[in-house]
């Protein structure tokens, strides 16, 4: 843990570095369907999952190359994770992994006036996500009867005491508008790393997140 938190200490610091030196920075906040890909050398579990609401709010930092490409990164909190539900026999079962992150994008911004004060953007890079929190919850019904459990996720690389690595690395992909100080776009983040603590069998979780986001830029 403490290994991950210095590498996000690190880059965060190169963050607000570059901020002083930036452009403009843009505040953003927005709606997220969130997914996992699970699987292991038997089956692909998360076929049969389904998408999770959620949020994020962050900021980020233009630091121009010239007046079409410049680099943007950012800092932002994000939710994470999955939902699964299934009938059988009369009896149903809903679960969800919500998972909260701490996420920083690394992107190159190419932007091109389409109109009048309107610019068309895109962007895209990498991505480096520290998992600071996270909750698993069941919920079974079966005769009128319902059970609700809920758990903390245990973060860390223990395949015996943990559920997922706390770091992870990903690409993020992205486009929008800007009208004037006002920008909307959407962003699709597709983690690269294996986060499962558990990894025998070819166990896999990596995380899937489609964001659309509004902002405004100073």
């Amino acid at each position: 843990m403490k290994k991950s938190i210095r590498i996000v200490l690190i880059v965060m610091g190169s963050f607000f570095y570059l901020q002083s030196n930036a452009q403009s920075v843009a505040l953003k906040a927005g709606f997220n369907l969130s997914n996992m890909l699970e699987k292991d050398d038997e089956d692909t579990y998360s076929n049969d999952y389904e998408m999770l609401p959620g949020f994020h709010a962050g900021l980020s930092v233009d630091v121009p190359f010239n007046d079409a490409l410049s680099f943007e990164p950012g800092i932002m909190f994000t939710t994470k994770g999955m939902k699964y539900s299934d009938t059988f026999m009369g009896a149903s079962l809903e679960a969800k992994a919500t998972l909260y992150y701490i996420d920083i994008p690394l992107t190159l911004k190419a932007a091109a006036e389409i109109a009048d004060g309107v610019k068309l953007y895109g962007v895209a890079g990498p991505y480096l996500g520290l998992g600071i929190s996270g909750k698993m919850k069941a919920t079974a019904e079966f005769m009128g009867e319902e059970e609700t459990e809920e758990e903390d996720i245990e973060w860390g690389s223990d395949e015996d005491e943990d559920d997922l690595k706390r770091l992870e690395m990903g690409a993020t992909f992205g486009a929008g508008l800007e009208f004037g100080s006002f920008l909307i776009g959407a962003n699709y983040d597709l983690g690269l790393s294996n986060i499962s603590s558990y990894q025998d069998g070819g166990a896999t979780s990596k995380n899937r997140v489609l964001r659309f986001s509004v902002g405004y830029r100073f």
